[in-house]
Parts: structure tokens; C-alpha cells; sequence
């Protein structure tokens, strides 16, 4: 009893946290062995304690949207691993077998052919209202044939690609989505539908509710086709019976490797209606349908090491280090770990024999841990900077963290501004790539970006990368290298001076570095556009020792480009400003940088200091064709700019 009420309290908790909060506390593979030990001890005492993840249908929605009961609960599902135990379900009942997507199912309602209501399942008694982010996903038809009420549930989904172009947009490395799944739940339940729309949310219906005076000649398959006929997708399915069933799995398990959606499994829903509903439900679950779940490969391995990686926040993640094994047609390596508590749940130490194996088929994770010897050492120095670590403990969630303010990884935003296109411009350094570097310690100040080299073989190895990633890596570096002192400049990430101080900076001094760090900030002071602040701050930089030393490793790996001055000064006191895209320049910087060499300046807004606004589309109505209109400031093309500096 003891330990149903631990089970009870901790799949809850687990459930909690994945449906309602959008994250997750243990793996799918845990959470399920824990269910099933619950099932099983339930069955054991026939006792099934209040609150018990095995008959209550899920938890109650956030505030944060207006909720809404259900006119039909919407139940989840009995599941297996098991092809036998779904084959025993199935007999020799036409069944539906389809994908059972990893997103959000949404209740949509329709109402004289248009869309009046989208509703989440939320606790499958109470949803929130979702109704105009809806509106905004990517295939949903907002107007039908149909004219009667029609009620439809399915799935929302981000796809991986999606999912990726996203993340990779977001340079928070800790703002990152950890799954598709999570990233559409927190789009969906979005209260500015606009952020919704640019997420590419994509809808699949799988089960149709009802539809009055419909007739569906006793089908399920029928339900779907009608569905397809009125414009909706309606996810993957084949007709199966217990005959052909294994030949239909190994199919849908080939293809999941390719597919671009995310998929935990698949379920099977009887063909025949007035049967199924004949079946009615147990507390939880309706007696007509049934999920399968991947019975997840698993392999055997030996753990070598605990790779302890930092990031900007200061934790520290523990990534286990193992024989490599093939995993779902992959060699793998390297599973995250997670947290400490992870760690000492599985009684990890260096040597044990551990089982791994990919959630979803896709992210590798430890199942279990074979021989829990428990000898591995938290560290009690941060791999980084050496400085002290303490763990943290946080809702009994045990967390490594390093004490040091002035740990690197820890100033992952300084390196992000060092390689970025207004500075050294190192293509393909994202943050996420810098935040893995500095976390095993390959980059300690800027001049170590320029000699990754030394690290090939262990970068070559790391999760997404492999020899053409890293060669493309290389390529970035050594461009990099050829660049101008007033990027160099604005690279350091001094407080206050920006890309256009600088290069006031360094044409003050004709491109003289060394005259320029060692002068006064009184001399500094009365450049015009620099001022006593600035001058201070910059002063303040090259005045630290450390500081300097760093500078002067950096500058040995640079090929500092010597611009010569320019004579030319027809835009002095000319103020632009350049909006739209660009079709003879690489980019708008690079006019921008045209214009300042001929003394002109770029500005970001147009004001009645403006001179002249420069967009290929001179007749639309953005906001800046519009304000550039009323202060009759002139709008001038690309090729019109081109003719100006002829």
C-alpha cells in the first residue's frame, strides 16, 4: 500500500507536469514501467486508491484560456507494447490502425458549415478554449460543406523540421522546446493568436463525434472519408484484422523513421460503430479502441564516462558516455542524463552495465542500470573554470550548478555577440553550438574560437555534427579570420560602443589600434559622436590587464583588413533609412556600410531628420513607405541608391 501511494503521488506529478505544464520530470519509458507496476498491485490488493492515474482521466486546465466541459468526455486510451495483446483486442473485428501522433488533441465543432469552437482535451472532461488560435492553424478549413453540427476530434502537431527551424531561431539556449510536442502544446494555448499562426501548428482529425443526419453506413473508415471529402486531413490509417495485423505494424514501423511528425504509436478503433459504442467504458477508457506502443528497442552497453557539460545559467548536465550501440538503424553513443537526481536513482558509476534505448525511437535515454554500482562522484569543480559546484534542490529535483559569476559558460551571450554577422560573422556558430564548446571546455576566451581544430575528433562525434557539419564549421572560422578593425572592435562586447562607434573610433585614429587602446579618455572624449561615457567605458576595458592579454591572443589569429580613407564624402549630414529585402547588395549591411564609408548615416526609424528611405517595393503601404509619405521624404529604390554613388 505503501508504494501505491508512492506510485500514485509520482505518476500524478509526472502527469501534472507533461499535460499541464508542458514539460517533462521522467521519460516515457519510466513513466510507463511505473504505470504498469501501479496496474499491477492494484490488481494485487484490489484496492485502487483515490486519485489513482489508472481511473482518473487527467488533471484540470490552466487559467490562462476560458474553459469548457466537454459534451462527450474524451477518454484516453488502454495501451500495450504487446502485438499479441492488440492482436487479441482486434480478432476478427475490422479495426482502423493509425498513427497516434505526439501533439494536442483539439475538440473542433462546426455549425452551419463554419468553424465555432476549438476546445483542448484538457482533463477529457474540461478543456480550455482555443478557438481563434484555431482559426490560424495551417489546413484547417474554417468553412465546410456540411451545413448540420458536426463535432471532430484530432491531433495538432509541429513537425520535427518545424520544430527545428524554430529552435534554431529562438538564441536563448534555455528558451529552447525540448520535444515537437511541447513546443505546439505552448502554441496552441497561446493568448495572442498571432504567435500561434507563426508556429505552423498543422491539424490531423481521428475520430468524428458526430454528425447529425450523417448516415455512415455503421463505418468508421466511412467517418474518415467523409472527413477527407469536407477538407480535413485525417491522419494515417490501414484496415486490418487480426490476419494481416504484424504485416500492417511492420509497415507503420518502417515508415516512422521517415516521417516528419511526431509519433508515439499507433491505435486501433473498431470499424464497426453501433458494435464499439455497444461496448460502452470503463472509468477511463472507451472498450472500443485500444493504443499500441512501440516496444522500445533496447541493447545493452557498458558506461565509460559521465560528461558533466555547462551552461550560461550555470547547471550543470550530466550526459552518460557508453560503448556505442545501434539503436533503430543508428549508432549511439550518448544519452543525456538529465539531472543528479537521475543519476542517483540509476545508481550510475563508471564501468556499470547499463540498457539504453530511444524515446519515441528518436532521443536516446538509460531504461535501466544493470549492476548500480554508485561510484560515480558528483564533481565538486565546474568542468569549465574549475570553480566550486553546489547542488540544488528544487520540488526534490537535485540540480549540479557551478558558484562562479565569472565562469565562460556562463557568459555564453558574450561569445554570441563576439561571432555574430555585425561582428566576426563565424557562419554557423549559434549559440546552441557555442553553449555545447564552452560547456566541454574547448572555448575559455575568443582566440580559442579560431583554434577548434585542436578538437576535431571529439566535436566530429557530438550530437549534430559529423565531418560535413564540421568542415562547413571550419570554412565559417577561417573567413572569419580576414575582418576589419572596427568589427573586431564591436566584437569585444564593450559597454556602449556599437558597430557605428566603432568605426568613428577607428577612423579617428586611422585604423590604429594600438594608438586608440592606449589613449586617454579625455582625448576619446571629444570625438564628436563619442562623448565622455563611451570614452570611459572603453578606456575601462583596455586599462584591465586581463583584458589586453586577451586582445592581443585574439589579433595573432586575425587578418585585420587596412582600409584605406575614403575622399569621398557626398553623404555627410545625408541621413537613410533601408527597409525590405535587397537584391544587389548581400545585405542590408552591407549598404549600409557603403553609406558610412561616404560619410552618409543609417538610421532604424524614419523621422523628419530622414533624408531618404530606401525599399525596392517604393508603392506598398508598410508602415515606413506610409510615414515617409507624410513627411514627404523621398522613397528610393535599390538601383536609384547604386545611381547616387556613381
Amino acid at each position: 500500500m505503501e508504494r501505491m501511494k508512492e506510485l500514485v503521488a509520482l505518476l500524478n506529478e509526472a502527469g501534472k507536469a507533461y499535460y499541464q505544464e508542458d514539460r517533462e520530470i521522467m521519460s516515457n519509458y519510466e513513466y510507463d514501467a511505473l504505470y504498469t507496476e501501479l496496474e499491477q498491485l492494484e490488481k494485487e490488493t484490489g484496492t485502487v486508491l483515490a486519485n489513482s492515474p489508472t481511473v482518473s482521466v487527467g488533471y484540470e486546465s490552466m487559467d490562462e484560456l476560458p474553459k469548457e466541459a466537454h459534451a462527450t468526455a474524451a477518454l484516453s486510451l488502454d495501451k500495450t507494447k504487446d502485438v499479441h495483446v492488440l492482436g487479441e483486442f482486434i480478432g476478427d473485428h475490422r479495426t482502423l490502425l493509425s498513427w497516434k501522433m505526439d501533439g494536442l488533441t483539439i475538440v473542433l465543432t462546426y455549425l452551419e458549415g463554419k468553424l465555432q469552437k476549438a476546445v483542448t482535451r484538457g482533463n477529457g472532461v474540461i478543456g480550455e478554449v482555443v478557438t481563434n488560435n484555431a482559426r490560424v492553424f495551417q489546413n484547417i478549413p474554417l468553412q465546410i460543406p456540411f451545413q448540420g453540427e458536426l463535432v471532430l476530434r484530432g491531433e495538432a502537431i509541429i513537425t520535427y523540421s518545424d520544430f527545428e527551424k524554430i529552435n534554431n531561431e529562438i538564441t536563448d539556449v534555455d528558451a529552447k522546446y525540448k520535444n515537437p510536442r511541447n513546443l505546439c502544446s505552448g502554441s496552441v494555448r497561446q493568448l495572442n493568436n498571432e504567435i500561434t499562426a507563426k508556429r505552423r501548428v498543422n491539424f490531423f482529425a481521428f475520430s468524428l463525434v458526430d454528425a447529425q443526419g450523417v448516415d455512415f453506413e455503421n463505418s468508421r473508415q466511412k467517418q474518415m472519408e467523409w472527413l477527407t471529402s469536407q477538407g480535413f486531413d485525417v491522419v494515417e490509417y490501414k484496415i486490418v484484422t487480426r490476419e494481416n495485423l504484424e504485416e500492417a505494424i511492420e509497415y507503420f514501423s518502417e515508415k516512422i523513421q521517415r516521417n516528419d511528425f511526431p509519433s508515439d504509436g499507433l491505435v486501433a478503433l473498431y470499424d464497426d460503430i453501433a458494435y464499439g459504442e455497444s461496448l460502452g467504458t470503463t472509468a477511463k477508457f472507451p472498450r472500443n479502441a485500444f493504443a499500441f506502443k512501440w516496444a522500445d528497442e533496447i541493447r545493452e552497453t557498458v558506461l565509460q564516462e559521465i560528461e558533466w557539460s555547462a551552461s550560461r545559467t550555470g547547471l550543470i548536465n550530466p550526459v552518460a558516455i557508453f560503448d556505442p550501440v545501434e539503436l533503430e538503424g543508428t549508432t549511439v553513443s550518448r544519452a543525456s542524463v538529465h539531472n543528479v537526481s537521475i543519476v542517483k536513482a540509476l545508481g550510475l558509476g563508471i564501468g556499470d552495465h547499463i540498457t539504453v534505448y530511444k524515446a519515441n525511437m528518436i532521443i536516446p535515454q538509460i531504461a535501466e542500470n544493470l549492476t548500480r554500482s554508485g561510484n560515480l562522484e558528483i564533481p565538486g569543480q565546474c568542468p569549465v573554470c574549475g570553480g566550486k559546484t553546489r547542488i540544488n534542490q528544487e520540488n526534490d529535483v537535485e540540480t549540479l550548478y557551478c558558484t562562479n559569476s565569472e565562469c565562460q559558460a556562463k557568459k555564453i551571450k558574450a561569445f554570441s555577440h563576439f561571432t555574430a554577422r555585425d561582428a566576426m560573422n563565424v557562419d554557423g556558430m549559434s549559440e546552441a553550438t557555442l553553449e555545447k564548446f564552452i560547456g566541454c571546455g574547448f572555448i575559455h576566451e575568443f582566440a580559442d574560437i579560431f583554434e577548434l581544430e585542436k578538437h576535431r575528433e571529439s566535436i566530429v562525434t557530438m550530437d549534430g555534427f559529423g565531418e560535413k557539419s564540421y568542415e562547413k564549421l571550419m570554412a565559417g572560422i577561417q573567413q572569419a579570420r580576414h575582418t576589419t578593425l572596427p568589427r573586431v572592435i564591436f566584437s569585444l562586447g564593450i559597454l556602449n560602443v556599437g558597430l557605428a562607434n566603432a568605426k568613428v573610433l577607428c577612423k579617428e585614429y586611422r585604423q590604429d589600434l594600438e594608438a586608440l587602446r592606449h589613449a586617454s579618455a579625455e582625448d576619446l572624449s571629444e570625438i564628436e559622436g563619442i562623448g565622455p561615457v563611451i570614452a570611459r567605458t572603453f578606456t575601462e576595458y583596455f586599462a584591465d590587464e586581463k583584458n589586453s592579454a586577451m586582445v592581443d591572443r585574439l589579433l595573432k589569429e586575425l587578418d585585420i583588413e587596412q582600409m584605406e580613407e575614403n575622399d569621398d564624402h557626398r553623404f555627410d549630414g545625408v541621413n537613410f533609412v533601408i527597409t525590405g529585402s535587397v537584391e544587389q547588395f548581400a545585405n542590408r549591411s552591407e549598404i549600409k556600410e557603403l553609406i558610412e564609408s561616404l560619410g552618409g548615416k543609417v538610421t532604424g526609424s524614419v523621422t523628419a531628420k530622414t533624408n531618404y528611405l530606401i525599399n525596392n517595393d517604393t508603392t506598398s503601404n508598410s508602415s515606413k513607405n506610409k510615414k515617409a509619405k507624410d513627411l514627404n521624404i523621398p522613397i528610393i529604390s535599390e538601383e536609384e541608391f547604386i545611381n547616387m554613388t556613381r
